[in-house]
């Protein structure tokens, strides 16, 4: 009978608590911008972050997908009243939602993804793209085949062009050093104008942009538009040529029927960040400031040539290895417009 009531008097216990144990889970909650939570992209990789931080914390996940502009401010006030104790956001579109958000709730913890808002409860997770893309754009204006390569935006913002400026100044690195003439459509280094297709959801504007630079020559083409870049490769394969550089994660993994055409990507490792900021939450070092990913700390890099592997000249494998090594240590200088 003693032992009945102790069993009992446990269960009580346990049940008393169990609330105040649930309360003490940490709740991560993510505000896409409108390409959505498998945009196969920012949005997805930022949240692959945050399942990431689920399976080895025990942290709740929650997203709001943003279906137009006036979703921002919505959903993030939406995770306000939810009590979110980390609340991601995540692109350029996002900034002027999160910082009135940050300002008008300074108790609660932010991050913001490829942008910075600059607040004392905000972490701005940016990445200096372009250090990658320079890779890129070298490594494309050594396999071409046609002497021209392209690049095209979602949307012409400072995380979109960044990109389309270190791949253009990439190949003509290569021409200065090869003597040759390759030529980059959609991006203008000396002005700092390009082609933008207004859209990071319509595939249809970007499979027609990408056949408007094959039409013109191109053979490599670097679509920065979130899942807009799904219409290169839909162009391509119809026509059953060129070969495309992927954005943001390693598009090998993101588009796996169409490995033989993706020749690289510049990924931006903000699953690697975003779990960075949910642990400073968890251990209680969470500190506005900015994280900035780079060549150097791995937070931007070149994906693997998968496909390519044996394809890709040795010679120019090693002409990238000496030219990340000049791009870190500050030989190759890069945009300062784009600094981070």
């Amino acid at each position: 009978m003693k032992k009945i009531s102790i069993i009992l008097a446990l269960i009580a216990i346990l049940v008393f608590c169990l609330p105040a144990l649930a309360d003490d889970v940490i709740k991560v909650c993510e505000v896409t911008d409108t390409g959505g939570v498998d945009d196969k992209s920012f949005n997805e990789t930022a949240w692959n972050g945050i399942l990431q931080a689920k399976e080895k914390y025990g942290i709740e996940a929650v997203v709001l997908e943003s279906q137009s502009d006036a979703d921002y401010a919505v959903n993030i006030d939406q995770f306000i009243e939810d009590e979110c104790d980390l609340i991601v956001t995540v692109g350029f579109m996002l900034m002027d939602a999160t910082a009135t958000a940050a300002d008008n709730n300074p108790d609660f913890k932010f991050s913001i993804i490829d942008a910075s808002v600059g607040k004392p409860n905000v972490v701005d997770q940016v990445f200096q793209t372009d250090e990658a893309a320079f890779l890129a754009g070298y490594v494309a204006a050594g396999m071409t085949k046609t002497g021209i390569i392209g690049t095209f935006g979602g949307m012409c913002i400072p995380t979109v062009t960044i990109f389309m400026d270190g791949f253009a100044r990439g190949a003509d690195y290569y021409n200065q050093i090869h003597g040759t003439k390759v030529e980059v459509l959609g991006w203008n280094t000396e002005t700092l104008e390009g082609t933008c297709v207004d859209s990071f959801d319509d595939l249809d504007k970007g499979k027609q942009v990408s056949i408007t630079m094959m039409d013109q020559g191109a053979d490599i083409i670097m679509p920065v538009a979130g899942p807009v870049g799904g219409g290169t490769i839909a162009a391509m394969e119809d026509r059953k040529m060129g070969m495309v550089i992927g954005v943001d994660s390693d598009w090998y993994l993101t588009y796996p029927d169409n490995g033989d055409i993706i020749l690289t990507s510049v990924m931006k490792k903000m699953d690697a960040t975003t779990m960075q900021v949910i642990e400073s939450v968890i251990d209680g070092t969470f500190k506005g400031g900015k994280v900035v990913g780079t060549l150097e700390n791995k937070g931007v890099d070149l994906a693997p040539f998968h496909d390519f592997e044996d394809k890709v000249p040795a010679d120019l494998v090693k002409e990238l290895d000496d030219i990340r090594a000049k791009i870190i240590s500050g030989e190759i200088e890069l945009n300062p417009v784009y600094a981070q």
